[in-house]
């Protein structure tokens, strides 16, 4: 297969999709709207996992598992959950097949073998994860229950894309229950804090944090909190979201607690997640017509040797060199690869970690020896230079660290840039078609007028950014009063 991608420019969709399958992060598999995530592309989640579980333990955290099933029952007792996720379940009727007599090593479903009650697979685990809390919690003793766990979920979408919106994707999600609601909001408010901390200092991906609409919040939440990033393509990606449930949840699963002045008290509620489409956030945010640019702090190995030798006796001495660079490396804390397959020529290998986004490449030959140098390739801005093997390590080390912040810079000033603000319906319509990014603009604060202008435009309301300054307008679609701008964008 070729590796020559679409540029963004001629078809930004069609680069991604190319992307994602040419550089081995994942592929469609043989279920409708599922992927089959690569042992590369599972290597960046799996730096995510780490990163993302140090901080949920650090905000004091514990990880458990609960179950892929939910009884119907338990879903549909929190009508507004159940009535926002309906349409995208898939539900298990029957437990069993059998050998169709018709039609010879066929199966069927067994008719006989219909569950006394459905199972949904679960879309999220408010109610499977509220009705077991209801036996963990009767007094104010009990409280915090600080949980998250690390599973898979099912929505059946109709229209899928790698990473960005599948049938089924791998995610995680916290669910807390607290005595007060002041206990609730701090909570709320600071995993998605935790999130923005992620998405800068690891994925180097700049993210305005923010409150969601009524129409735009998590089915059954009270206030939901998230995490808007820009892609490359002008269109905005939600990154991660946390949810003040409020007592809603407590209420449906008739979870009480007798609080520190001896009277019964529902229970205050939050949960919040992110999920694999951080990956398609990464991929979008820094890539570029060459493949994958990736940030060093999430990078499966930050650097690659490639040896370049002629026969077997060039080969161990430089493999004797790799080695020792390598070693020197592992001791500052850098993670890398020695590229020593021969069944590839070097070219092939440089291309093929270009594809892949490796931060650092290092070539050695035979004359680099002799002079004691090698050659030091950056993945991001694809500039070479020759460095003194002496001073190699510490070289890439300190690089690291400019790669990291010079990404995060990059995709900062773009996102800084494509914030703009207009004033009427037509400034709004021709910034969206032309300049896309956010839009920031004055809204009246009704259901009526957000509908409108995403019917009319496919803009929604980003977020109402978190601190937001009072600043006196009008609505950009109704005219009517404001009091604040928000941030309207398309989004994936």
């Amino acid at each position: 297969m070729s590796k020559n991608l679409t540029s963004r420019a001629e078809d930004y969709s069609k680069w991604y999709n190319e992307l994602v399958v040419k550089a081995d992060l994942a592929e469609n598999s043989a279920v409708r709207g599922c992927m089959v995530i690569k042992p590369y592309g599972y290597a960046i989640w799996e730096k995510m996992q780490a990163e993302l579980d140090r901080m949920f333990k650090e905000t004091g955290h514990v990880n458990a598992y609960f179950p892929l099933f939910v009884p119907k029952s338990l879903f549909e007792a929190e009508e507004k959950n159940a009535e926002g996720f309906a349409k995208e379940c898939a539900v298990v009727t029957h437990y069993r097949l059998e050998n169709d007599p018709d039609n010879e090593g066929k199966l069927r479903v067994d008719p006989n073998a219909k569950l006394e009650e459905e199972l949904v697979v679960r879309p999220t685990s408010e109610a499977i994860i509220w009705n077991t809390y209801k036996g963990w919690i009767q007094s104010y003793r009990d409280l915090p229950i600080l949980i998250n766990q690390w599973a898979n979920v099912v929505r059946w979408e109709m229209r899928t894309r790698l990473f960005l919106r599948t049938a089924e994707f791998l995610w995680q999600e916290g669910h807390t229950a607290h005595a007060t609601k002041a206990e609730a909001l701090v909570e709320a408010e600071q995993m998605n804090d935790v999130y923005a901390e992620f998405a800068e200092s690891f994925m180097a991906i700049p993210v305005i944090k923010g409150i969601k609409t009524e129409s735009e919040r998590f089915a059954g939440a009270l206030e939901t909190y998230c995490i808007e990033a820009l892609m490359q393509d002008g269109k905005a990606l939600q990154a991660g979201t946390s949810h003040f449930l409020g007592q809603n949840f407590a209420k449906a699963f008739d979870v009480k607690f007798t609080n520190n002045e001896g009277k019964l008290d529902y229970v205050w509620a939050t949960s919040w997640g992110v999920s694999t489409r951080l990956m398609g956030a990464l991929i979008m945010t820094h890539s570029d017509d060459k493949g994958l640019v990736l940030p060093p702090n999430l990078a499966p190995f930050q650097v690659v040797i490639v040896p370049i030798y002629k026969n077997d006796e060039q080969f161990e001495i430089i493999s004797e060199k790799a080695n020792s660079i390598i070693s020197e490396l592992k001791t500052l804390g850098v993670s890398c690869k020695f590229d020593k397959r021969d069944t590839h020529r070097p070219g092939a290998k440089f291309a093929q970690h270009e594809l892949q986004g490796v931060p650092l490449r290092v070539a050695i030959g035979p004359k680099d020896l002799e002079n004691n140098t090698v050659e030091l390739a950056r993945r991001d801005t694809l500039t070479k230079e020759i460095i003194q093997i002496d001073k190699l390590t510490q070289t890439i080390k300190d690089l690291l660290v400019v790669i990291q912040h010079e990404l995060f810079t990059k995709a900062l000033n773009y996102r800084n840039t494509h914030i703009t603000e207009v004033e009427n319906f037509d400034e709004f319509k021709t910034v969206l078609e032309t300049k896309t990014g956010f839009i920031s603009a004055h809204w009246d604060g009704t259901n009526e007028t957000e509908q409108k202008i995403k019917e009319l435009t496919k803009a929604t309301i980003r977020c109402i950014p978190m601190n937001n300054k009072l600043d006196d307008g009008k609505c950009v679609y109704s005219g009517q009063p404001s009091t604040q701008r928000v941030l309207f964008a398309k989004a994936y």
